[in-house]
């Protein structure tokens, strides 16, 4: 089974996931377009199980539009994200791809929030996607 590891920009913060993405998605809602910078975020999910977290993070909680509870775990030092969880689905951590800083890294399939989505954003039309 593949290891990969994804960290913050000084490499303070790790985390080391196994195997496959569970799913690889983009995410078009205002929360992550402001915690991201872009105009989206791409973020793969892992069983959480297969996980392990070296560093210190800081905690950022904030309830999303359809009343989900996020936890972000950022690098004080530098403060990227690196790592997320949704509550009800302790089973899962979320990664930043950006945080994995591998060009090759498995494509999205999934678009989410397409209603917040930029208009010059052509999303491929092979995405499933989710208004």
């Amino acid at each position: 089974m593949s290891t990969r590891t994804a960290s913050c920009s000084c490499g303070q913060l790790q985390i080391d996931v196994q195997g496959e993405p569970l799913r690889v998605s983009v995410c078009h809602c205002l929360a992550c377009q402001k915690r991201t910078g872009s105009v989206f975020a791409e973020q793969a999910r892992f069983i959480a199980s297969g996980s392990k977290v070296t560093g210190a993070s800081t905690e950022y909680v904030r309830i999303g539009d359809e009343g989900t509870k996020f936890t972000f775990h950022f690098c004080p030092k530098c403060g990227a994200t690196v790592y997320y969880t949704a509550a009800g689905r302790e089973d899962v951590v979320a990664v930043p791809v950006g945080a994995f800083a591998d060009p090759a890294f498995t494509t999205p399939t999934v678009s989410v929030y397409e209603r917040r989505k930029h208009s010059w954003l052509q999303v491929p039309v092979e995405f499933e996607h989710i208004p």
